[in-house]
């Protein structure tokens, strides 16, 4: 299976935030759309639909222990780490992906083909669909035995 097959269940619609935007808007937006992570966009990049990074509810909480109250009038940006974004494509395995998510420690990855954000897959969509195989894989086949009818000496 692959990424793919996974975003085609999905909403299309991926919810982003800006990096100037606060920590409290951020919060306000993933309750909002009942999710965990945002994807962040940079406001001077001009490339369009490339994302910069990932704000989750880790982020939040985060803000929040460090910073106290003032924590959610912090922007983005502070709590965003933009050297290296971990991505992938709608071609790759969920093997794969899930072999990212472990080996970096995260839980949200941006789906990335031909340079535009097309979705993103967290680490229970990728649970899900583990788990989708394996119980198609092992549905038992419905029993057809019919005892014999034996005829009684008369």
């Amino acid at each position: 299976m692959q990424v793919g097959d996974i975003l085609r269940k999905k909403t299309p619609r991926v919810a982003t935030v800006r990096m100037n935007e606060t920590v409290a808007i951020a919060a306000q937006l993933m309750r909002a759309s009942n999710i965990s992570a945002l994807v962040v966009k940079d406001v001077v990049r001009t490339e369009g639909n490339t994302p910069v990074g990932m704000f989750t509810e880790r982020d939040v909480v985060r803000a929040i222990a460090q910073h106290g109250a003032a924590g959610a009038n912090m922007r983005v940006s502070q709590f965003v780490s933009v050297q290296q974004l971990v991505s992938c494509t709608s071609t790759d395995t969920l093997a794969h992906v899930r072999h990212l998510m472990n080996k970096h420690h995260i839980r949200h990855l941006p789906v990335i083909d031909n340079y535009s954000l097309i979705g993103v897959v967290s680490m229970r969509d990728i649970s899900a669909a583990f788990d989708e195989e394996a119980s198609a894989a092992v549905t038992p086949a419905v029993s057809t035995y019919q005892p014999a009818q034996q005829s009684l000496p008369t």
